[in-house]
């Protein structure tokens, strides 16, 4: 498999399939930049050595063209970015996207449109596919955020480039140290899950308790353990359903000598709103009419000390509803367990967009090993599952 460096870059144009996929407001202001700031080495690299690059990417789920979702919408602040002109076109494929692909000059950085507005994306359609790649000499994915998915840009396309294909930066990184978590984390390994349910998680649960020393359990699943164990929990989210899978992962955990650390405390909530009356409680003994939010002081001192006795550290998932100040002191006080352990000499890998949110929120990425761009994509990779858009880089 080629590495990008291996390629000669002068006068090649370089397609490269991102993940700008980025949050924006009402007034399509962007929020979080962190997936295009995470594109710049790969660009400044081919546009600083003479090539050109050609962008394409998705933006949420459009029903046809959704000016909202329009790529244009990035240009300016790209721009910026790469302190550079980023030149647009309003269509991905046919006549007039090849044409401005074609007249780049060295150095140029060119950005298509949506994706999604066409269906064959998602479809995989390969003659979608087969016009998308006339748009470069060489196939570049750097979206380890869609690398799950089997679509036209992101693992049907790379056929038409036979050797021509290669991971930019951020791909080659993801793969990089996600893979020191899998199979040769250093000991002692703690993984943390949080988040609202057991059922998104189970795959991945079922799949740490074979790798780690510690599984800590956060966020709404908490509840559906504490009920399984006879708990009483109130209002708080809990899936009936799962109660016996919940049983069923205690008792895997215990067979295979892996410490699993439920909250013992909670913080509760009347309602659904930052400024609901609050009452601290055990965790099984959430009062009826009141909600589990949090985890409680204790729980957070106990993970706490679990997350710096460790020497690799996966987080998956916030603690609580973190978006409301009186309901983020549980994921507030694991991020900066992440960051402390990582002083330590800890590996801290952070994955999931809520978790990703939660150590941007706190200003606390640049404190930690490594923050994933992938969530959905990161847990599939860690599953084991073989994901489209490597496969597709890798197998010739």
């Amino acid at each position: 498999m080629k590495h990008l460096d291996s390629f000669p870059f002068q006068n090649q144009r370089f397609l490269i399939r991102v993940d700008y996929n980025v949050p924006m407001d009402s007034d399509l202001n962007i929020t979080d930049d962190t997936r295009m700031r995470a594109t710049l080495p790969t660009i400044n690299k081919i546009i600083s050595s003479g090539g050109s690059v050609v962008l394409m990417s998705h933006r949420g789920r459009p029903k046809g063209q959704d000016d909202s979702l329009s790529m244009r919408h990035l240009v300016a602040h790209l721009s910026d970015l790469l302190s550079q002109e980023v030149k647009f076109i309003d269509q991905c494929v046919g006549d007039k996207a090849t044409k401005a692909s074609k007249s780049l000059k060295s150095g140029e950085v060119l950005l298509v449109e949506n994706l999604r507005f066409h269906t064959e994306e998602t479809a995989g359609d390969i003659d979608f596919a087969k016009q998308l790649s006339e748009l470069g000499d060489v196939y570049v994915n750097d979206a380890f955020g869609t690398a799950h998915r089997a679509h036209a840009s992101t693992a049907v396309i790379a056929q038409f480039f036979k050797q021509n294909k290669c991971f930019g930066y951020v791909m080659a990184n993801e793969i990089e140290n996600i893979d020191k978590v899998v199979g040769g984390a250093k000991k002692p390994f703690t993984a943390i899950m949080g988040g609202a349910k057991v059922s998104s998680k189970i795959t991945i649960i079922l799949r740490m308790l074979e790798e780690v020393d510690n599984l800590i359990i956060g966020g709404g699943m908490t509840y559906t353990f504490v009920k399984a164990m006879g708990g009483e929990v109130g209002n708080s989210l809990v899936e009936e359903d799962k109660l016996d899978l919940a049983l069923e992962i205690i008792e895997t955990a215990k067979s295979k000598g892996v410490r699993l650390c439920i909250p013992t405390d909670s913080m509760n909530a009347d309602k659904f709103d930052n400024d609901a009356n609050k009452e601290y409680s055990l965790v099984g003994n959430v009062p009826e009419g009141f909600m589990g939010l949090d985890i409680g002081h204790q729980t957070a001192q106990q993970f706490n000390e679990v997350i710096e006795q460790s020497a690799t550290v996966l987080w998956n998932g916030p603690m609580g509803v973190f978006e409301m100040e009186n309901f983020s002191q549980g994921t507030k006080a694991i991020a900066d367990a992440l960051v402390s352990a990582t002083q330590k000499g800890a590996f801290t890998l952070v994955g999931g967009g809520d978790s990703v949110a939660a150590i941007n929120k706190y200003n606390l990425s640049d404190k930690v090993s490594y923050v994933s761009t992938g969530g959905g994509a990161m847990l599939e990779y860690l599953e084991g599952k073989a994901l489209p858009g490597i496969a597709a880089i890798t197998q010739d």
